[in-house]
């Protein structure tokens, strides 16, 4: 009898650190950014625990200009890595309202907490429709499984 075909294991970085709170809150971009929304509106940005993992240790950090506003998609900052240098995206429209000068100062951050102290930007939206096209948990976990 021949032995049963098999697809491939594909695994999935574990999330780490996060509360039930931060899951309930968060959506997702295809690009690997994670968008929390605060209790005061405005939405919280920053890279993916797999993001972070495929960059591998991040040296440098560029930020969008406080003040400044963008269109959904637009390029909003950079993430530089011993291993490569990517785009952050713009999640959603919107001003943005804050940056993390911690990570700036320290973007070893994006590892280590990425979902957390590694944050990169807060933005106050002008479209909170374009939030809740963003992927939940389950739709992200999918995106991972099939890449």
């Amino acid at each position: 009898m021949p032995a049963p075909s098999h697809s491939p294991r594909v695994t999935v970085p574990a999330i780490r650190n996060l509360d039930p709170e931060f899951v309930m809150t968060t959506k997702y971009t295809p690009d690997h950014e994670w968008v929390r929304m605060e209790s005061d509106g405005t939405l919280t940005v920053g890279i993916t625990a797999h993001a972070q993992d495929a960059l591998g240790d991040v040296v440098f950090v560029e930020l969008p200009g406080v003040g400044r506003s963008h269109a959904q998609k637009d390029t909003a900052g950079v993430v530089e890595s011993v291993k490569a240098a990517a785009d952050v995206y713009m999640p959603i429209s919107g001003e943005v309202v804050a940056t993390n000068d911690a990570l700036v100062a320290d973007p070893s951050l994006a590892n280590s907490d990425p979902q957390g102290a590694g944050w990169f930007f807060r933005v106050r939206p002008s479209d909170p429709a374009q939030f809740d096209a963003l992927l939940d948990q389950a739709a992200y976990d999918r995106l991972l499984q099939s890449a």
